[in-house]
């Protein structure tokens, strides 16, 4: 169940993002009057594809996957999401919904900012409004490199580029694979489960990776890119 604070209780410090720290005293009363901090636990719904989008999420800490809901049995894991970044930007900027689902893989704690203060606060503030738009070209550029590689490579390079950009997340010291199932995995590859069991076993076997119960540890990261390279 998700747990509610007071608005009091996110102060604006906690949003340790550089778009806030530019804010103007009376833009700062203006956020911290339009949020509200939820604690998510693992396996919530941080935002639906689909749903309607009131608020714009900023993700103090905790991980998160975002992905594009496919049919019943097959989602694309499009990145994981982390403290300091935002979700459904879109949603201030005209989009009624949110254009892609955020579930928790930890307990993750956010401010909730209504979309309508996020558009003010971006009318007002040049340089507020730069930041917000850099985050959400970074974001769209993200997604069309996730599509480009789920349909211009082979599996092989797909499961390699999803190994090394999971791994990267951890090194920035996030616990990441020990919080993904296998179907996680396969869903970033864009290969089914048994398929990403069958790749991790491969990988494992040429002693590329480590399978160490759910964790899994990067030997051989050049011999990885290289893979990736070839696609």
């Amino acid at each position: 169940m998700r747990t509610y604070t007071t608005p009091d209780d996110c102060t604006l410090p906690g949003l340790d993002a550089p778009c806030f720290r530019d804010l103007l005293p009376e833009e700062i009363s203006l956020a911290r009057e339009s949020k509200t901090m939820v604690v998510f636990h693992k396996g919530e719904t941080l935002a639906k594809q689909g749903a309607f989008a009131s608020s714009v999420l900023f993700i103090i800490d905790g991980l998160g996957k975002r992905y594009i809901e496919g049919d019943a049995q097959r989602n694309y894991n499009i990145s994981l999401v982390k403290g300091g970044e935002f979700l459904g930007l879109s949603a201030a900027f005209g989009s009624n919904t949110y254009p892609y689902s955020v579930t928790a893989l930890s307990e993750v704690t956010a401010c909730l900012i209504e979309k309508d203060a996020v558009a003010s606060l971006a009318k007002l503030n040049g340089t507020f409004a730069h930041s917000i738009i850099s985050r959400y070209c970074r974001s769209s550029n993200m997604l069309y490199t996730a599509i480009s590689k789920l349909t211009n490579k082979q599996m092989n390079g797909r499961m390699a580029d999803a190994l090394l950009y999971l791994d990267a997340v951890q090194h920035e010291g996030q616990a990441v694979f020990v919080n993904l199932s296998r179907k996680d995995i396969s869903d970033f590859a864009g290969v089914s489960t048994e398929s990403a069991i069958k790749l991790l076993k491969n990988f494992e076997k040429d002693g590329l990776i480590s399978l160490e119960e759910k964790d899994i540890v990067l030997l051989q990261h050049q011999a990885l890119e290289e893979i990736s390279r070839k696609g």
